[in-house]
């Protein structure tokens, strides 16, 4: 394996380049959230109803969710580069699919084809933990989610600002030529990182009851899934809030669909700088209580009466920044359980994140109407984020019942 000083730029005979693992994570992000402004009028262009064109947000995350199972195991098999290269390939011809379809069935079905671009995700972070061993990776992910962060910031304001320029097709020309760039990037700077001949599958199924049986990883995971179910219920709901509650407009709805980004990119420079210090336990817990502190309070101002666009999306920012403290940590956790299946663990931790994801962008999706107000979506994710804080809690207790068993 090469270690982090043998890195060069543009070289695929030595590891990616931090700003590869940024671009290859970060496209899954853009292709999630660029088109989220313009929900309402490729319904009206499609002729069905909010609903059902809420599938390509929830049945998107299913897709990946289900994708991220197997992914992880090719790669610890095959190896990260090939797997990622082939992935791209595929997305980019279903983005062009996607911006030609005239009926809703033809855009959802290559709507679920762009999901392997998830790949992306899966496969920055276990390259990450491939080179790195586990406090400093939690560092280096901070940052490559930091890069990351910046992307569905400012992805739903670029889709916001395509759609009333040019329409909603605009989006997925910019997501297709995107796709290529990264494309480019990863041919030209992934060299492979997994051991010749990786992991077999007779070797990963002997292990995986050592990895499935372990509560840490449990714990790690279910952190992250329930920590970023938060989001994923404010993407399900959060367009409906804009555009129908506030009354916002394209540009505007982009913006403010945005806004959690800021906090999250904010989280994961904290988490480069000061994960190595603390320790990927207390920076985990860290992000919980932030989060809870930021939407209990949403949700108090809401029922006191105070119920604006800029509160509610203003104290989304501090959901952000807990997701930005917690995720990287969790999943450094989660990848360092068993090192040698990286690619596994991080594509099963990844399927319960997006798989639990999907399951509750769809549910916020069907809570709100045009009386329901802010309230049900508040409360959906303030619970998620109560649970995530249990569960990294669990980890935490675990951890030092497992030291207290060390001779002295």
């Amino acid at each position: 394996m090469n270690t982090p000083a043998q890195i060069r730029f543009f070289d695929n005979r030595t590891p990616p380049h931090i700003s590869t693992l940024i671009l290859l994570a970060g496209i899954s992000a853009l292709n999630m959230s660029i088109f989220l402004p313009s929900l309402t009028r490729m319904a009206e262009f499609f002729q069905t109803d909010y609903a059902t064109m809420q599938l390509s947000v929830s049945g998107y995350l299913a897709a990946t969710a289900v994708l991220q199972i197997f992914v992880g195991p090719l790669s610890d098999r095959f190896g990260r580069r090939k797997l990622m290269l082939g992935s791209l390939l595929v997305f980019i011809a279903a983005t062009i699919g996607a911006l030609f379809a005239t009926s809703i069935a033809a855009f959802l079905t290559f709507r679920i084809l762009q999901a392997t671009v998830a790949t992306g995700i899966v496969l920055s972070r276990a390259v990450v933990r491939d080179i790195y061993p586990a406090n400093v990776s939690a560092s280096k992910i901070g940052y490559v989610t930091m890069g990351m962060a910046v992307i569905p910031m400012i992805g739903p304001t670029i889709g916001g600002v395509l759609d009333q320029a040019f329409g909603w097709q605009s989006s997925f020309v910019f997501l297709s030529l995107a796709g290529a760039l990264v494309f480019v990037f990863c041919y030209f700077d992934q060299g492979e990182t997994v051991r010749p001949g990786g992991t077999s599958f007779a070797q990963q199924l002997r292990s995986y009851p050592d990895l499935l049986s372990a509560p840490r990883f449990w714990g790690y995971a279910l952190c992250s899934a329930f920590g970023s179910g938060s989001f994923f219920a404010f993407l399900g709901g959060a367009a409906f809030v804009a555009d129908h509650l506030y009354g916002l407009s394209a540009m505007m709805t982009g913006a403010a669909l945005g806004a959690p980004a800021i906090g999250y990119a904010l989280g994961n420079f904290l988490t480069g700088r000061y994960a190595i210090r603390f320790g990927i336990d207390t920076m985990a817990l860290a992000g919980c209580i932030v989060s809870i502190a930021g939407l209990g309070a949403s949700l108090l101002v809401s029922l006191a009466g105070f119920n604006t666009a800029a509160l509610f999306f203003g104290f989304c920012t501090l959901l952000g920044l807990g997701n930005g403290l917690m995720l990287p940590n969790a999943t450094a956790g989660l990848l360092s359980v068993r090192p040698l299946l990286a690619g596994t663990a991080s594509g099963l931790g990844g399927a319960l994140m997006i798989g639990g994801g999907a399951a509750l962008s769809q549910f916020a999706g069907t809570l709100l109407n045009d009386t329901s107000g802010t309230i049900p979506l508040q409360v959906l994710m303030l619970v998620s984020a109560i649970l995530s804080l249990v569960s990294i809690g669990v980890v935490i207790l675990r951890t030092r019942a497992l030291a207290s068993r060390l001779p002295a």
